[in-house]
């Protein structure tokens, strides 16, 4: 298979190729995806419905470490980018501090174990809350990384604590999470807020609605108790149904889904190995539960043949590859209806895709 890149563009990263696809149905990953991953029948609740994917082969991800697992144990610190100062690593190299920015945060890994990072992890704390803006692998032992985020806490530019958490119950729902990877687009990821915000707003009961009217921030208003208690109505029975069929498909390798709501095919999520998805699906179902109750409304449910379908379309006209060598390569495929993400990890013994996102335009 030949690349012909029409453009190279320098960045932080060692190299960003954009490939433009002639008569290539198909490319990388996604070329051999039909038959690497297969749909099974959906488990729905209300408008949501989630098709379980199954793969031919999975890999050993028991050395990656967690955004959620590295912060509980204090060995992954996320600060503003303006405070980096104080984490000089044993080189003596840091990113100059030149004052806290909307899309920036320094993120060191401070553990033995390469860190996993997805778009739509949610940090909280320090000047506002973000969402990070693309899937990286932060190697052990880091120097500080400049993390590229998004703000989804429109209005606060104060410190409400100096230290970052991560949210652990939820990650941003996929209307969120694309205007983040795909859209790159901070004013359509304050939209998608926005319109989240109002829409749990007018369903909640009065008490809880003029709670959810004085913030900004997206993560409160998912930690809003009337909140969860309508996203865990849609999410509970499918998270268990789910964790159980892992159980009964480990041996088949359960590694991710595919997702409709309102009758419409809109994402996917694949991992690794079945531990990976299990590290995530809490935070995930949660996620696209809330996309369901943000856009309620009724439509017919699609097939496992129509999953299938959208698994397999990766039939694409442009590419755009992003490398540290060495660590990773995240390549964007964009097709004629769909835009898809793949993170390979390139670090010693691994060479496999430890994520792909796929959703549709």
């Amino acid at each position: 298979m030949t690349r012909k890149p029409i453009l190279t563009i320098g960045l932080r990263l060692s190299l960003v190729i954009l490939v433009i696809l002639a008569n290539r149905p198909q490319l990388g990953v996604a070329g051999q995806i039909g038959s690497t991953y297969k749909v099974l029948a959906p488990i729905s609740r209300g408008n949501l419905t989630i098709f379980p994917v199954v793969a031919d082969r999975t890999h050993d991800t028991r050395e990656f470490l967690t955004l959620d697992e590295g912060v509980r144990s204090g060995e992954v610190v996320v600060s503003e980018a303006g405070s980096v100062r104080p984490l000089i690593r044993r080189r003596g190299q840091y990113i100059p501090g030149d004052g806290a920015e909307v899309n920036r945060l320094v993120l060191v890994n401070n553990s033995d174990r390469p860190l996993i990072l997805l778009a739509g992890e949610i940090v909280t704390g320090g000047k506002q809350d973000r969402v990070v803006g693309k899937d990286r692998i932060v190697p052990p032992k880091s120097d500080p990384v400049d993390l590229g985020v998004f703000c989804v806490e429109p209005g606060r530019w104060v410190a409400a604590k100096d230290e970052f958490g991560s949210f652990r119950s939820q990650m941003a729902q996929p209307s969120v999470r694309r205007s983040a990877m795909a859209d790159q687009n901070q004013q359509e990821v304050w939209a998608q807020v926005g319109k989240a915000k109002e829409s749990m707003a007018m369903a909640a009961p009065p008490a809880a609605a003029g709670a959810l009217a004085g913030t900004s921030s997206y993560a409160r208003v998912m930690d809003n108790e009337a909140v969860k208690s309508r996203v865990d109505a849609v999410a509970a029975p499918i998270e268990q149904s789910y964790l159980g069929l892992m159980r009964e498909l480990r041996d088949r390798n359960a590694v991710g889904v595919v997702v409709a709501v309102n009758g419409q095919l809109i994402w996917a999520d694949l991992f690794a190995s079945t531990s990976l998805l299990e590290k995530y699906w809490p935070k995930l179902i949660r996620s696209y539960a809330a996309e369901a109750l943000t856009h309620a409304r009724d439509g017919e449910r699609p097939g496992v043949k129509e999953a299938q379908a959208f698994l397999d379309n990766f039939s694409g006209h442009r590419e755009v590859e992003e490398t540290e060598s060495g660590v990773f390569r995240r390549t964007e495929l964009t097709g004629g209806d769909f835009t898809a993400f793949d993170l390979t990890a390139l670090l010693p013994g691994t060479g496999f895709d430890v994520h792909i996102a796929k959703m549709e335009d």
